[in-house]
């Protein structure tokens, strides 16, 4: 993203819009303190909860500017958890979505990041934090049944499942299915980023979709699915013939609404119970995120 760019999305950004300057700020003290470092930097999230960020870190620098990159969809989950509560994290990445639900919100938390070199920086983001006891973190990839698969290495939060035609570095890793690594554990919310894979994810869950106790899934749907030759049915076809609905979040209203769109940040919301997780975000307490409060 240009500097132009990012600037604009700080300035669009809902928590940027509410505090402009306070925002800029923040993108201006990263962009000094990312080039003058050395090495990974501290930097506060949500609460007492902090992010170890690299320069480079596209998805996660979005937090250091904004507090709430993905904001309708972190507050979600944010607002949704309760301590006790069980959420999957599938494509975690550094730990953005980890950290809001073990170390702010105090759920439980399975964290599932394919990439060695990216689960590295999941473990520390864990480690610093101090939340080991609540996350079970596993390197390891999901599709429908055990296997090894290729994932390219090199797109940062865009690795993905490739085929032998990819030219780019690679790594081989060991795949299951959701419902082998859960054993049994329901998850009350999960959060899925596999860029495209979502089909051949959900297809190793059926046993996890199917149980009651799951309320709600962020699932990212985009086209990169059609790398995969998924022509037909759909990831959201998945969830809707598991008994989830289409939702969207509106954060500051405190409210789910049905909609059958995805966030602007490329995330479509999937309820079960829509009585129940309206009453849970309704009755959230408020968290600190740097100057705004959620």
């Amino acid at each position: 993203m240009s500097l132009l760019n990012t600037v604009r999305f700080v300035l669009q950004h809902p928590l940027g819009r509410a505090h402009p300057v306070a925002a800029l700020a923040r993108f201006a003290r990263w962009q000094f303190a990312s080039r003058v470092g050395f090495g990974p930097n501290v930097v506060p999230y949500v609460e007492d909860a902090h992010l170890i960020v690299s320069r480079g870190m596209t998805g996660a620098t979005g937090n250091v500017y904004v507090g709430l990159h993905e904001y309708d969809d972190m507050a979600f989950i944010l607002h949704l958890l309760r301590p006790g509560d069980l959420f999957v994290d599938i494509g975690a990445n550094i730990g953005a979505y980890t950290i809001l639900a073990a170390k702010a919100a105090g759920a439980r938390c399975v964290s599932i990041e394919p990439l060695p070199t990216t689960f590295a920086h999941l473990e520390n983001n864990i480690h610093y934090n101090r939340v080991g006891d609540l996350v079970d973190a596993r390197n390891v990839g999901l599709a429908a049944d055990r296997r090894q698969l290729r994932f390219s290495a090199n797109l940062d939060t865009m690795n993905h499942v490739v085929d032998e035609s990819y030219d780019g570095p690679y790594q081989l890793v060991d795949v299951l299915s959701l419902d082998e690594l859960l054993d049994g554990r329901v998850p009350f919310a999960m959060k899925i980023d596999v860029e495209g894979f979502e089909r051949q994810v959900l297809a190793g869950a059926s046993r996890t979709l199917a149980a009651p106790g799951l309320q709600a899934i962020l699932v990212e749907v985009n086209d990169h699915q059609d790398r995969y030759g998924d022509k037909g049915k759909t990831a959201r076809d998945t969830l809707r013939d598991a008994g989830f609905a289409s939702y969207r979040y509106d954060a500051l209203e405190r409210s789910i609404i049905a909609d059958d769109h995805c966030s602007p940040y490329g995330n479509y919301l999937f309820v079960r119970n829509a009585e129940m997780v309206s009453q849970r975000v309704a009755t959230s307490r408020r968290y600190r995120v740097g100057p705004w409060t959620v």
